[in-house]
């Protein structure tokens, strides 16, 4: 039997995933976890059992017990995994969309018009390149809300990419195909609809992928500082808590909410790709 490209690449990494968590295992000597010891224990360093980083039978058992029930709801500080995540996603997606809503437009704008590009330049080039975090202590002071500051740094990261990658892919657009539409007198409006769009979505979804990716990035360390709820609040709150295990748990949870994220626009981007 002669296995595909992919079905080598799937065992290839199942057994570099097996054999990585079997050293992590070994690695590890039995020991109680931090959260359990008592204060003279971290203090002293344990005695026998010094707490370290946990083996990966815990961090399992522990994403067995999260996951089994993901959505329950204690109160404000002990929340579900699940309940964690939709509130990071909600945030992502709300600034995201409104960073298309602005991007996406200013981006055909910037490339369908050389004065558009060269008034606008400058701003972007200032801007572009500052933190999203360096917004958040502006941002709590003027909007003074936490959950609506972190929209508001999701839109700010999210909406370079988009913007360059639109307005790149709008200029780069073959000159032939919108004489073409000219040739036939279509209106401006319907020429962008119907050449322009065409031709610059699969560089313009590449810009939305990059944003998702950074958007998702931001999110975590933004709710980091806010606090309240999110994937990013849960992995800060359980380190205050000395519960390694659970935060390497939700570590992995937000690598593979991430790797989804990206996957959707992987296929979107794919759909919209089209060989000359």
């Amino acid at each position: 039997m002669v296995l595909s490209l992919n079905q080598k690449a799937v065992l290839l990494s199942l057994l570099l995933l097996v054999v990585g968590l079997l050293v992590w295992e070994a690695a590890i000597p039995a020991q109680k976890p931090l959260s359990e010891m008592t204060e003279y224990e971290r203090l002293t360093g344990g005695g026998a059992q010094k707490a370290g980083v946990p083996p990966p039978s815990q961090v399992i058992a522990k994403a067995w017990e999260q996951l089994s029930n993901p959505f329950y709801d204690a109160g404000p500080n002990d929340k579900g995994i699940g309940i964690q995540i939709g509130y990071s996603i909600y945030r992502v997606l709300t600034g995201y969309l409104l960073a298309a809503l602005v991007a996406l437009p200013l981006g055909f704008l910037i490339g369908m018009s050389p004065v558009a590009y060269r008034a606008l330049n400058p701003f972007i080039q200032v801007l572009r390149p500052i933190s999203p975090l360096a917004w958040m202590p502006l941002a709590l002071f003027i909007i003074q809300d936490s959950e609506a500051s972190a929209i508001f740094v999701i839109f700010i990261c999210s909406i370079w990419p988009m913007l360059i990658n639109t307005a790149f892919g709008v200029a780069g657009v073959r000159s032939d195909w919108v004489n073409v539409a000219r040739t036939h007198e279509l209106s401006a409006l319907r020429t962008a609809f119907t050449v322009i769009l065409p031709a610059a979505a699969p560089t313009i979804i590449t810009g939305m992928r990059i944003s998702i990716g950074i958007a998702w990035l931001v999110i975590v360390a933004a709710e980091m500082l806010v606090g309240g709820t999110g994937i990013g609040y849960y992995v800060w709150n359980e380190w205050n808590n000395l519960d390694l295990t659970s935060v390497i748990f939700s570590i992995l949870m937000i690598g593979i909410v991430g790797m989804l994220l990206d996957s959707a626009f992987g296929l979107l981007q794919r759909a919209v790709t089209y060989a000359e």
